[in-house]
């Protein structure tokens, strides 16, 4: 079988020849030493390369857009993926003014911007000063903001042509991998109190929010049809170590009517709904794995306690993707690597319905030794 065949196979839970792989991110720094030269992968690094792109000029910017291509469908070549992530982070914001190396402005430099600045160690671009209008502090103040949302719609109209790097990977693996494509990410920013308290005090903004998402990410379900895969990565941050940060009152209440509605749009587009949130969200399991009908879950984070045959019995139509930690990959050593890759793929043996891989990103500091190690596994045993 083919890398394609075999993930399309796990999703119409059919047999298979071997277990596919994948990666759900990894950083430029390790991804560098795996191509031997600088790879255009990653998180707050490939914000940074697009900002200095686009300062640069217009031919800098097609560029950086050629060599993101390029690298993502050489690493997944490279490290015989059977299903290929084909887009990292962006950031497509011209700054309007440079301070240093490392730092731009955004905005107006007399009144309202932001200040960035890019660490390289830890592969981070954050905000380290910013003078803008006071962000909501109260539920009321969210009013504007939805509004806003709600009025862009009527500009939103995507196309195949908004999907363009999804589709370029699709058309270059053909029937030897699968690639990811994403376009379904339905979530409130949970990481803003005043989100979480508007679902108590104005729960009327926070469902006009939602609902103007869905009409984003419908549109989105009609266009991915022409984007040349059908597994379509979505969802969003909403839990932590102890669980999700509100209530399944409220996930029932803003979420699951939404999500119910993508899931019927993607099936009806031939696309898969794939969901993804860190956390332990065993609370919220049966509304999200179960009523909510999405089709796929990634970004399983096994530290919280979202065990791959757990996942698989109680859920059996769900796809899984993941089993390995990052901060296994991190801070363990060679040997444990090789024990938590093993389990993973046993689990995926046993239970079917799992491609087997790092979860979330593996970061910067990872040891060469264990990412290898994690590879090796995977190709030894799968």
């Amino acid at each position: 079988m083919t890398g394609k065949q075999r993930v399309k196979a796990v999703f119409e839970k059919r047999a298979f020849d071997h277990v596919p792989i994948y990666l759900g991110s990894i950083s430029s720094r390790v991804a560098s030493r795996i191509l031997g030269r600088e790879a255009h992968v990653g998180g707050g690094i490939q914000q940074y390369r697009e900002t200095l792109a686009l300062w640069n000029g217009e031919a800098a910017h097609a560029e950086f857009l050629r060599q993101c291509r390029t690298d993502a469908i050489e690493l997944g070549e490279k490290l015989d993926l059977d299903y290929v992530r084909p887009v990292y982070w962006r950031m497509n914001e011209k700054p309007s003014g440079r301070i240093d190396e490392y730092t731009f402005v955004f905005g107006d430099p007399d009144g309202y911007h932001r200040v960035m600045r890019f660490d390289p160690e830890r592969e981070l671009y954050s905000v380290i000063q910013q003078k803008t209008k006071s962000p909501p502090q109260e539920p009321d103040e969210l009013e504007p903001l939805v509004e806003q949302m709600e009025l862009k719609l009527d500009s939103y109209h995507p196309a195949a042509e908004n999907f363009t790097d999804i589709k370029f990977a699709a058309d270059y693996f053909g029937e030897k991998r699968a690639v990811n494509g994403s376009g379904t990410g339905y979530m409130m920013s949970v990481y803003e109190p005043v989100w979480l308290e508007a679902m108590v005090m104005r729960p009327d903004l926070v469902e006009r929010f939602m609902k103007a998402k869905l009409v984003r990410v419908l549109r989105n379900t009609e266009a991915l049809q022409n984007a040349g895969t059908p597994y379509i990565h979505g969802g969003g941050d909403f839990a932590g170590n102890n669980g999700p940060y509100f209530s399944p009152e409220n996930f029932e209440r803003f979420l699951l009517p939404g999500l119910i509605a993508i899931s019927s749009a993607c099936e009806k587009n031939g696309l898969y709904h794939m969901f993804a949130s860190d956390g332990d969200l065993w609370p919220v399991a049966d509304l999200l794995f179960g009523s909510s009908g999405i089709h796929g879950y990634y970004e399983i984070d096994r530290s919280c306690g979202m065990d791959l045959r757990r996942l698989r019995s109680e859920y059996p139509r769900l796809t899984l993707l993941g089993g390995i930690s990052s901060a296994t990959l991190h801070t363990g050593t060679p040997e444990k690597v090789i024990a938590e890759t093993r389990d993973a793929l046993d689990a995926a043996h046993e239970y079917g319905g799992i491609i087997v891989g790092c979860s979330n990103m593996v970061v910067p500091p990872t040891p060469h030794e264990n990412f290898m190690a994690m590879m090796d596994t995977l190709h030894k045993f799968k």
